[in-house]
């Protein structure tokens, strides 16, 4: 999943370094030394906001229109942060989900048999199934 948020970049207190704040991610501030560093720490912040909410089990939040962010200083920037949420918690995530599974009788008993960990091979193919699907996509 990849999100678009507008952001608004401020200059800070260090010679050339910014500010950072997302208008729809409320109370994440962060900052660079320079712009570059600056869009990169909003990046990291952002996409770390984000997976908070959805590892609660909330919705990203909706992204604003941006053009109707308008920053409260007149030498604010407005920009756009581009967030890779698949690849930010597979790095990340740390958040495990319980499922129940229904096999055959019959299955079970040969994975009883083999000491299998039934979680660790659904996971093993999920994976395996996920990154499939990005190659063909």
């Amino acid at each position: 999943m990849r999100l678009v948020y507008p952001i608004i970049l401020y200059p800070s207190g260090i010679p050339g370094g910014y500010t950072v704040l997302a208008p729809d991610l409320p109370g994440l501030v962060t900052e660079g030394r320079n712009l570059a560093e600056a869009l990169y720490m909003a990046e990291d912040a952002a996409s770390g906001w984000v997976l908070t909410e959805l590892e609660a089990g909330k919705p990203a939040p909706q992204a604003s229109n941006i053009e109707d962010v308008k920053p409260e200083e007149p030498n604010g920037i407005v920009s756009l942060v581009v967030l890779d949420m698949d690849a930010y918690a597979q790095k990340y995530g740390k958040k495990a989900v319980r499922k129940n599974v229904t096999i055959p009788a019959w299955l079970d008993t040969y994975g009883e048999e083999q000491h299998m960990n039934y979680s660790q091979i659904l996971r093993d193919g999920l994976e395996a199934r996920y990154r499939k699907d990005l190659q063909d996509a």
